[in-house]
Order: structure tokens, then C-alpha cells, then sequence
């Protein structure tokens, strides 16, 4: 009895694992750099004058980004434009972190077979009532729901404040006033610059 090769399934699961190799090489944690993307997708520092010497800074993580990085980022982020704008110190005069929850839902990329996304379709008869319908693989359907589709819990944390700056020394009776130039210096070596295109 001959066997035939297997070669159109190992040629497939290649396809798919050379396709991972670039998508696993830019998940990484977000780097500290000026805010990209909106919405959901939007991660990085932003800031907002508000005042002479106020402004509103954030920064925003992706799903891989560390609720204490995040809040390190943006202590940096605010050292760093206080600074900037030529002051010595600023206080943090309101401060919060968000965390957003998500359920993501994508085709499985096993479920339907060697063809990865592209599989094959089908229809099926679902009874008088609903009659025949179409398989497709990007549609939720309750009946293939626990067969073909991959659920997973996505966290992001965003650290925002308002930062107020001033000149000369920190104040020591307040535990909100920061030294810029010690922040600066404390916290650059752990800061995580986006890697040179």
C-alpha cells in the first residue's frame, strides 16, 4: 500500500508559522515615545497645555505594557517636558490610571484545518425553521461558536495627571512636588526607547 506525502499540510503549517515570525516580533511593550495610533489602538505620551506652567500628561500602554510602567512612563514623561519648558519641579495636582478590559474574538487559525483562515465553507440545514445556512468562518455563529473561534482577555492601563511646574526647589512640605532633574536621572536608565528604523 502506498502512502501519499503529507506535503500540502506541512507546506501550510509553514505558511502560517512564517507568518507569525513578523507579527511576534512587533508585540512588544510599548516604548516610551510620542502617542500613535486613536482610540483603543492609541498608545505612547501625549500632553496638553492647559495653563503657562499646567499641563495634562498621559501615556497609554499596549496589551503587553505593565500597569508600573505605564505610571513610571508618565512620571518620566512629565519630568522630562517640565524640563522642557524650563522649569525645576512640578506637582502632580491629580492623578489617575484607567484600566480597559477587552474580549477579543478571532477565527482560530487551527479549527478549520490546514488552510489556516482561508478553509473551506459549508452549509448545513438548521431545520423548517432557519432552513439552510452557509458555514463562514469570520462569522460568530452560536453553532461553530466553541469550535472554531478564540476568545481572549485584553488589559490596557492609561496613567494620566496634571502637572503643575515651577522654578528653583521643590517644595518639602508637599509630597505631590517632584525635582525634574532627579526624576530624570532616577528613572532614564529603566525607560525604554523605541528600537532605530
Amino acid at each position: 500500500m502506498l502512502r501519499t506525502p503529507k506535503r500540502p499540510r506541512f507546506a501550510a503549517l509553514a505558511l502560517v508559522l512564517a507568518g507569525s515570525i513578523p507579527l511576534s516580533a512587533c508585540m512588544t511593550a510599548t516604548p516610551y515615545q510620542p502617542a500613535t495610533g486613536s482610540g483603543s489602538a492609541r498608545a505612547g505620551y501625549s500632553d496638553q497645555q492647559i495653563e503657562g506652567n499646567r499641563f495634562r500628561v498621559s501615556f497609554a500602554g499596549n496589551s503587553l505594557t505593565a500597569r508600573e510602567t505605564v505610571e513610571r512612563y508618565l512620571l518620566y514623561r512629565a519630568a522630562e517636558l517640565t524640563l522642557q519648558q524650563g522649569f525645576d519641579y512640578f506637582v502632580l495636582s491629580d492623578r489617575d490610571t484607567e484600566k480597559k478590559t477587552d474580549i477579543v474574538s478571532t477565527p482560530s487559525a487551527w479549527g478549520s484545518g490546514p488552510w489556516g483562515y482561508w478553509s473551506p465553507s459549508w452549509r448545513f440545514y438548521r431545520g423548517p425553521r432557519w432552513g439552510w445556512r452557509s458555514w463562514d468562518p469570520f462569522y460568530d455563529d452560536p453553532f461553530w461558536r466553541d469550535r472554531d473561534w478564540d476568545y481572549r482577555t485584553v488589559t490596557q492601563y492609561e496613567a494620566m495627571a496634571e502637572v503643575v511646574m515651577g522654578k528653583g526647589p521643590k517644595p518639602n512640605d508637599n509630597v505631590r512636588a517632584f525635582d525634574a532633574h532627579e526624576v530624570v536621572a532616577r528613572l532614564g536608565p529603566s525607560i525604554q526607547m523605541p528600537a532605530p528604523k
